[in-house]
């Protein structure tokens, strides 16, 4: 299985690492990257507010260093989106994707995310405004439905495909199911068969074996991986190889390994966001890259609790020094 085409976007193979708040900051991307996952996606961007050019909405949209960068937008007003991006297109981004699919609760009270899939002619405008403010391929991510009575992602991708968009995505739950249950490869083959354009499955693809029995059940291009990438960000790339048949990426095997890359990460994110923010935002990853080795509980909560850079620093150095090298959690 060979790269998938976005638009004019070739990428090296079929794997997606999925836009996730607080989690797919730019460091995160850039590892994930190099770790060779297919392509990479900020996390959700709010347009009003990239718009407004507020710190944090173009903190989010950077895409500085990567190969091919991809912008996720999220908003319910025409103007909004479509302005955005080409703000992004203008900083570099070679696709935008339109969120069609996040559960939160503050993002569906403002008609935006999967609050969109309950107006289908109106999430299919946005789609057609954003194509034509932008040379770049513009994509749709969605769930099956809002709820388990209106699961309408083949009328939605058929929408999209008519307004311009390039590739679908589809979580495999409904928006009131949030991320409870299993994700239904089997019902996004109903987009499968709704729409030529690529289609991507995502939800609950936690490795190569998943991933594979994702595809089979639903007919689809691609896989994006989610959550289980958090503490192992070479994950896409090891999925995405295995899809090519080509040679898996060199991974972390030993906690001094493991740690190292925690480090990055942690640097990464305070040279990105500055030390404030960046520690912030770190401390998710760092405790995610601890769950990965035997890492004492004390040391844990020293790394995760450090008020300066110079203390996080050594206190996530400590923690990975004392854990088991030979024992890595599976």
């Amino acid at each position: 299985m060979m790269g998938l085409a976005i638009g004019d976007v070739v990428l090296a193979n079929r794997t997606v690492l999925a836009p996730m708040s607080g989690i797919s900051d730019l460091p995160f991307r850039r590892i994930a990257a190099r770790f060779g996952a297919g392509l990479v996606v900020s996390e959700m961007v709010a347009s009003d507010r990239l718009v407004a050019r507020e710190v944090e909405a173009q903190l989010k949209a950077d895409g500085a260093g990567l190969g091919v960068h991809a912008v996720q937008l999220a908003g319910c007003r025409a103007g909004d989106l479509a302005e955005a991006a080409r703000m992004a297109e203008a900083a570099g981004a070679h696709i935008v994707d339109i969120n069609m699919g996040c559960p939160a609760k503050r993002v569906v009270g403002g008609w935006a995310g999967s609050a969109l899939m309950r107006d289908v002619a109106h999430a299919a405008s946005l789609v057609a405004a954003t194509v034509a403010a932008v040379r770049v391929p513009v994509t749709v991510k969605m769930r099956l439905g809002y709820d388990r009575a209106t699961r309408n992602a083949p009328e939605l991708a058929r929408l999209c495909e008519d307004a311009g968009a390039t590739l679908i995505t589809v979580h495999g739950r409904t928006r009131c199911q949030r991320y409870t249950g299993m994700a239904d490869w089997h019902e996004v083959a109903r987009t499968r068969a709704a729409t030529a354009l690529p289609l991507v499955v995502n939800g609950d693809i936690d490795g190569v074996a998943t991933a594979r029995r994702a595809l089979a059940a639903c007919g689809a291009d691609a896989v994006m991986v989610g959550r289980a990438s958090l503490g192992a960000p070479w994950l896409a790339g090891v999925i995405g190889a295995a899809l090519a048949g080509t040679a898996p990426p060199v991974v972390p095997h030993t906690a001094a390994e493991v740690g190292a890359l925690a480090l990055e990460h942690l640097e990464a994110l305070v040279e990105h966001a500055g030390p404030e923010r960046g520690l912030l935002l770190a401390r998710k990853h760092v405790a995610a890259y601890a769950d990965r080795v035997e890492a004492p509980g004390a040391l844990r909560r020293a790394a995760l609790t450090a008020k300066g850079v110079r203390e996080a620093r050594a206190a996530t150095s400590a923690l990975f020094a004392a854990a088991d090298a030979t024992r890595l959690a599976a």
